[in-house]
């Protein structure tokens, strides 16, 4: 399998995931869902990431593949006005990771991230490793902490 800046970041942290690789389908509308299709994943659980400007400041969005965006609870969840997704070749930029693939962990520059609530109850999250056609398996209490993230509402 290979190490993705993400997979390094988080082992550097000493957090122990699952890997999970499954055939990318570049055509798919949800990436996040076609995942969990591909590997039979609940899609509440496996989760997409996504990268947004609050007030003009980018911040990273990780919430489950069947949902979307509430850009009004984004703003709030990062204490600003307006929020709007963040054009993809600004956010590859950013990443150092391709749209499909962007993970929230081991990003270029680190951002405010903020993961959506609901899903921290689970006992496992499916999150992208790093890479098109790779997700990792992990604790959501791991995640929030090796990103120094917050569990909001962040959905519509």
């Amino acid at each position: 399998m290979a190490g993705t800046p993400g997979l390094r970041m988080l082992e550097q942290a000493g957090v122990a995931v699952t890997l999970h690789p499954y055939a990318y389908d570049p055509k798919a509308d949800q990436v996040g869902l076609a995942a969990a299709v591909a590997l039979g994943l609940d899609p509440a659980l496996t989760l997409k990431t996504l990268m947004v400007e609050v007030d003009g400041k980018p911040a990273c969005c990780v919430i489950p593949s069947d949902h979307t965006l509430s850009m009004k609870r984004v703003a709030a969840a990062f204490g600003g006005k307006a929020a709007a997704m963040m054009p993809p070749p600004k956010a590859e930029r950013l990443t150092g990771y391709h749209v499909g693939g962007i993970s929230p962990f081991g990003q270029k520059r680190p951002v405010p991230t903020a993961i959506e609530a609901a899903v921290c109850h689970a006992e496992k999250i499916w999150i992208n490793a790093g890479m098109r056609g790779l997700l990792l398996g992990i604790p959501p209490a791991d995640a929030l902490r090796v990103l120094a993230a917050r569990a909001v509402a962040l959905v519509a």
